[in-house]
């Protein structure tokens, strides 16, 4: 729906007021945490965040299955917006880049992933914290990143909101279904 309110350009003036009303909060304090957050969220970091959760997962927390869940996500998280990218080729936007960087724009990836990998952490963590405070914590912490790094995006100026809100429900429905096979399966086997 967001590509077709793209294509049309009906989702122009929402952009840029978006793009306006988050830069005009620009200094380099912010600038620096946004820069944190994005790096957070980019590739690099991702691999060693992924190798972290694989070692406690297998090695400390014996939550092999879940790690299966994990890497599967992982990995397809990251195809996915790939695909979307290659496939919608959208430009990035021109407005007070405070980096630079190449490739299309169209889903954020950074967002896709950031829903993708928090978002399956607080599914298999949630249902080991038995207290209310610690599921909580989970979630807010998940929850703070995910919009962190979305808005970081915005913020330095590589991607419109709409790529952001795009890698945000292209990752949701992904986890779902995901997750969904994920509980399927677990049916089947008992």
């Amino acid at each position: 729906m967001i590509s077709i309110l793209i294509k049309g350009n009906h989702i122009d003036h929402f952009d840029h007021a978006i793009i306006t009303f988050v830069q005009n909060f620009e200094t380099s304090t912010l600038t620096n945490l946004m820069l944190f957050f994005t790096e957070v969220g980019s590739g690099s970091s991702i691999h060693i965040f992924a190798f972290i959760i694989f070692i406690l997962f297998y090695f400390f927390l014996k939550y092999r299955v879940e790690l299966l869940l994990f890497i599967i996500v992982l990995l397809s998280s990251h195809y996915l917006f790939r695909a979307l990218k290659h496939m919608f080729q959208r430009s990035r936007p021109d407005l007070n880049r405070l980096v630079e960087i190449g490739g299309y724009s169209f889903p954020s990836g950074h967002a896709t992933n950031a829903i993708c990998i928090y978002g399956i952490l607080t599914f298999v963590l949630w249902r080991h914290i038995p207290s209310f405070a610690g599921r909580f914590l989970l979630l807010s912490i998940s929850t703070f990143m995910i919009f962190a790094i979305g808005i970081s995006r915005v913020y330095l100026g590589v991607h419109y909101p709409s790529d952001v809100l795009a890698g945000y429900f292209a990752g949701g429905c992904l986890l779902t279904i995901v997750i969904w096979i994920y509980h399927f399966a677990l049916v089947k086997m008992k």
